[in-house]
């Protein structure tokens, strides 16, 4: 662990699970509160913070189109959930003194500004938290593939995925005791053996641009900064350097 970050741009993806809380679904005040304050402590210590949020707590696309709702009507009304998310955690984030930007794929002019590449990264260069809505733009696609399109566009060092779990294990640890998590592994090897990290496309965009993914559990206060500052946290999902070679 070092004394100070260890990147200086991230892209910090979250679920939007995560905003319920102990309710379950919506969004709970405390809970996004303190999410807040963690993204505020990266963006004093300086570090250029961009954040994916989904919006499961709202609406998932995929399970209303298991029920009937077709597929690209569903994941559009996912993404508008995804933007209620963000406009929350802005709201959170401007409460505390931090500025931000929400920068949506779907245009929505009058409460946030349409994604532009270029100016996402100014936004960062001026130390303002980018807060990225709207999924991909596209139905179909997840927001895990939304978090790793955008870390290649504004070249972010690495995602931290943000979860409930402490890593990445061989097989799904709260239905096997033994199962194992690892610390380190690569892109190739989470596509190989089907490992629930991200989705097929979104580590697919990853290998090949080589962004390392940090996946730890953020149920513990603090651990975001930790991650950010070298600590062995959770599970590293690196580039396999023979691709590199």
């Amino acid at each position: 662990m070092t004394d100070g970050p260890s990147y200086k741009r991230v892209l910090l993806k979250m679920s939007g699970e995560m905003l319920a809380g102990d309710q379950g679904y919506g969004i709970e005040p405390g809970t996004i509160q303190r999410y807040a304050r963690e993204i505020q402590e990266l963006s004093d210590m300086g570090v250029e913070v961009a954040v994916v949020i989904g919006g499961g707590n709202i609406l998932r696309g995929a399970t209303s189109a298991s029920k009937g709702m077709d597929r690209a009507h569903a994941d559009y009304m996912g993404m508008m959930g995804t933007v209620i998310n963000a406009l929350a955690l802005q709201d959170a984030l401007e409460q505390l003194g931090c500025f931000t930007r929400v920068m949506t794929a779907i245009a929505m002019d009058q409460v946030a500004e349409p994604y532009i590449r270029r100016r996402a990264i100014r936004h960062l260069e001026k130390g303002r938290v980018v807060i990225f809505g709207g999924g991909t733009g596209n139905p179909y696609f997840s927001t895990d593939t939304a978090a790793a399109l955008r870390a290649a566009e504004i070249h972010a060092e690495v995602i931290l995925k943000a979860t409930k779990v402490d890593g990445v294990y061989d097989r799904d640890p709260q239905k096997h005791a033994d199962a194992v998590r690892f610390d380190v592994i690569h892109h190739m090897d989470v596509l190989q053996r089907g490992l629930r990290v991200m989705d097929s496309t979104a580590i697919s965009l990853c290998m090949e641009n080589a962004i390392p993914i940090v996946v730890f559990s953020v149920m513990e206060p603090g651990t975001i900064r930790r991650v950010v500052c070298g600590e062995a946290l959770g599970t590293r999902v690196l580039p396999d350097q023979r691709r590199e070679h």
